[in-house]
């Protein structure tokens, strides 16, 4: 075993050898935007470790000396460049002062067949419309800190490997399969198909509290909709039923990460008596 073979340091910031890193705030040249080369970006320690960890195909490191040599017992083994700057040439590729340090760089794998990630499920979450990318990354760190199997993306969700996502998630967006359901709602068809009991999260009257709807018996996969709408019509036509979190008076709902950890803590909580 042997560190990474080729620490390379750059002093030019304009070296296209860094491209992967470069402008990382500007919206049309980001990499990891669409129309960009679609890869996957994490910052800091930790996500990166994680990012080493994942099925993603690692092209590169990008860091100050300390950051990278932190990273040497994870590094072993791995032929991919990692490139050694200083803080300001750091600054001046990637767009902004970056305080972790540290970035890595990967291709994203083939995409996940959501009929696959059904079959061998138990706990799922279909999201619906979340567009914010921060709610997004932590309703991952929450499926995978609350044990849910996967993520189904339905109808207009971003990209979960959006970098702020990543960094949000704490890189567990890494760990937990996701897959895209592009007919939608028809595609929720599936999961009945494959024996799920579908519930919608919906502050709406009639809705069954979350402590009494037995969400952690036989397969089941909750709903969850967009920030501000909340679930179509549609997708809460296609539930099995609508649950919903007991609120204090005067408000009448959380922020679709914070209900969707509520949600999963029941998803696995052992059944009622």
């Amino acid at each position: 075993m042997r560190c990474v073979a080729r620490l390379i340091e750059v002093t030019d910031p304009e070296d296209p050898a860094v491209d992967d890193f470069r402008d990382l705030t500007t919206a049309d040249r980001r990499p990891d935007r669409p129309g960009g080369r679609g890869l996957v970006i994490g910052e800091g320690r930790l996500v990166v470790e994680r990012l080493l960890d994942s099925p993603y195909p690692l092209r590169g490191l990008l860091g100050e000396r300390r950051r990278i040599d932190a990273l040497s017992g994870v590094l072993e083994g791995l032929d991919v460049p990692a490139y050694i700057v200083e803080p300001d040439v750091l600054a001046k590729i990637v767009g902004f002062h970056l305080n972790r340090g540290v970035l890595a760089v990967a291709d994203r794998p083939p995409e996940t067949d959501p009929a696959w990630l059904i079959e061998n499920s138990r706990r799922l979450a279909v999201l619906e419309g979340v567009v914010d990318h921060e709610n997004l990354g932590a309703m991952f760190r929450n499926a995978a800190g609350l044990g849910l199997d996967g993520v189904l993306l339905g109808r207009g969700c971003s990209d979960p490997l959006y970098r702020r996502s990543v960094r949000v998630s704490m890189g567990h967006v890494l760990r937990v399969p996701f897959a895209r359901l592009d007919d939608w709602p028809a595609d929720l068809g599936l999961l009945e198909a494959a024996g799920f009991r579908v519930a919608a999260l919906a502050p709406r009257s009639g809705s069954v509290p979350v402590g009494k709807a037995d969400l952690s018996s036989g397969k089941v996969a909750v709903l969850l909709g967009s920030e501000g709408p909340g679930l179509s019509e549609q997708a809460l036509d296609a539930a099995d039923l609508t649950v919903g979190i007991p609120m204090a008076r005067g408000v009448d709902s959380l922020n679709v990460a914070a209900s969707a950890a509520i949600v999963f803590h029941a998803m696995g909580e052992d059944p009622p008596d």
